[in-house]
C-alpha cells in the first residue's frame, strides 16, 4: 500500500451569511471530493492541543503524527530547514513578515501579497542597512522572511501579525515572558521600528504605491524558537520512502526534519492562482518511487486571512477539479493500492480572518475497505463518520494501519 494525504490548508470554516448560511466547503461544487467519502470513511481531528498557538507549523505537524508539545520550536526554525539554513547552538530563529501598515495600523499580514522579487529586493537592503554579525536576514517567499538572532532568548510573546489586522502595531510588540528575554523583546522592537523608517522611501514602495498596491510599511518577527529535536517518519513509522510537495517554506521546513524528499513545482505560489495541475501531477509522479506523499495546498487559508468566502469557495472547488479529480484517476491506474486521506489543517475562518482551533473533517479512503455513510465532505456531516473524532497524532497511526 502507498499512501498520499491531501491538505488544503484552512479550508475549514464557519457558516456564512454570504453563502446562504453555508461554510465554504459546503457552498463549493466538489464532486471529486464527495466522491471520496463515500467510498471512503471520515471523522473529525483535533490538529492544535490545548494551550499551543492555533498555527499552521502544529497543525501540520500534528496531521503528520509528531507530539507537537515534545517538538513544537516555533515556526522560524523550520523555515530555515527549507532554505537550508543551518541554525546553531543559540540561534534564534524566527519568521520575518513583511507587512503594510497605515497610520499605525497593522492593514495586512503580507504587504498585499507583495512579489518575491521586490520582497527579496527589500529584505536585503535591510540587511544591509540593519543586519549584522547579531542581526541576520534571510530572503524567502513572497511577504514570508526569516530573522535569526545569534544568542537571541526565546522566551517571548509574539502576536502573528494574521491575528492583528486593524491593530495599532504598538499594541502588538513583542513582549518578553521572562527577565531573561528583555534584551532580545526591545532588540526586536527596535527592528520592527527602524525598518519603518528604512523602508518608507525605498523605490520598490515607491513603485508600489504608485500602483495603488499596498506598500511594505516594515516587518513583523513572531514565532521564536531553537532548532528543533524531531525524529523523521522512518524513524517514526518505518516508512522508507516520503516527499513533501508545498509552495510554503514551513511545509518544506517540517518535510526536511521528517526526512521527506523536497519536491518544488514550477508556478507554485502558495495563492489562489497556484499550479494545481503541476502539483497533482507531481504528486502522482512522487507515488511512483515514493511510499508516502504529502501534498500541501496554501490557497483556501489564504483566502481565509483575507475574509473573502467567495475566494474560499473558488479554491476548494480548483482543488477538488484540478487536484483531487486528477489524483484519484491516476491512483486507480496503478498496480499498487494507494490510501488517500483529504483534509484542512485548521480552519481559518472569514469572518475572523484567522485560524482557530476547532477540530477539522478528514477523509480517509483505502482501497478495499468499507466505507461509512458519509455522503458528502464537510465540517458537519463528518461529525457523523465513522471515525468519530481523534486527535494529534491519532491521524496518522489510522491513515498508516493495514
Amino acid at each position: 500500500m502507498k499512501y498520499i494525504i491531501i491538505l488544503g490548508d484552512g479550508m475549514a470554516d464557519e457558516p456564512l451569511p454570504e453563502l446562504g448560511g453555508k461554510t465554504p466547503l459546503q457552498a463549493a461544487f466538489k464532486p471529486a471530493i464527495d466522491a471520496l467519502a463515500q467510498k471512503g470513511c471520515c471523522g473529525m481531528l483535533r490538529t492544535i492541543p490545548d494551550g499551543m498557538p492555533a498555527g499552521s507549523e502544529i497543525a501540520n505537524m500534528a496531521v503528520l503524527g509528531y507530539d507537537v508539545e515534545k517538538v513544537y520550536e516555533g515556526r522560524g526554525v523550520l523555515e530555515a530547514a527549507s532554505m537550508g539554513i543551518n541554525l546553531e547552538p543559540g540561534d534564534l530563529a524566527l519568521r520575518c513578515n513583511l507587512i503594510c501598515m497605515e497610520n499605525g495600523i497593522i492593514k495586512n499580514h503580507s504587504a498585499g501579497h507583495i512579489s518575491t522579487a521586490e520582497a527579496e529586493e527589500l529584505i536585503r537592503f535591510l540587511a544591509k542597512k540593519i543586519g549584522n554579525e547579531t542581526i541576520c536576514f534571510y530572503p524567502g517567499v513572497s511577504y514570508r522572511h526569516l530573522l535569526v538572532i545569534k544568542g537571541g532568548d526565546k522566551s517571548l510573546e509574539c502576536t502573528p501579525p494574521h491575528d492583528v489586522a486593524g491593530t495599532p502595531f504598538r499594541d502588538a510588540l513583542v513582549k518578553a515572558t521572562e527577565v531573561k528575554a528583555q534584551k532580545t523583546a526591545a532588540l526586536l522592537n527596535y527592528l520592527i521600528i527602524r525598518s519603518q523608517y528604512i523602508l518608507a522611501d525605498h523605490p520598490v514602495n515607491q513603485r508600489r504605491t504608485a500602483e495603488g498596491k499596498d506598500p511594505a510599511s516594515c516587518i513583523w518577527p513572531w514565532s521564536p524558537g531553537y532548532r528543533p529535536q524531531m525524529p523523521t517518519l522512518k524513524e517514526m513509522y518505518g516508512i522508507e520512502n516520503s516527499a513533501a510537495i508545498s509552495a510554503v517554506d514551513l511545509i518544506q521546513g517540517i518535510g526536511v526534519y521528517a526526512g521527506m524528499e523536497i519536491i518544488k513545482v514550477p508556478g507554485a505560489t502558495g495563492l489562489y492562482d497556484t499550479n494545481y495541475e503541476g502539483k497533482a501531477l507531481a504528486a502522482v509522479e512522487a507515488l511512483k518511487n515514493h511510499d508516502f506523499v504529502y501534498l500541501h495546498i496554501e490557497a483556501s487559508d489564504e483566502a481565509g486571512h483575507e475574509g473573502d468566502a467567495s475566494l474560499k469557495t473558488k479554491t476548494i472547488e480548483f482543488l477538488d477539479r484540478r487536484v483531487v479529480k486528477n489524483i484519484v484517476a491516476a491512483c486507480e491506474e496503478m498496480k499498487e493500492p494507494v490510501a488517500i486521506a483529504l483534509l484542512p489543517d485548521h480552519p481559518t475562518p472569514c469572518t475572523i480572518r484567522t485560524h482557530t482551533r476547532e477540530a477539522v473533517p478528514f477523509i480517509i479512503y483505502k482501497p478495499g475497505n468499507n466505507p461509512d455513510q458519509v455522503a458528502v465532505y464537510d465540517e458537519f456531516s463528518a461529525r457523523s463518520g465513522g471515525y468519530g473524532q481523534k486527535k494529534g497524532e491519532e491521524f496518522m497511526k489510522i491513515f498508516l494501519s493495514e
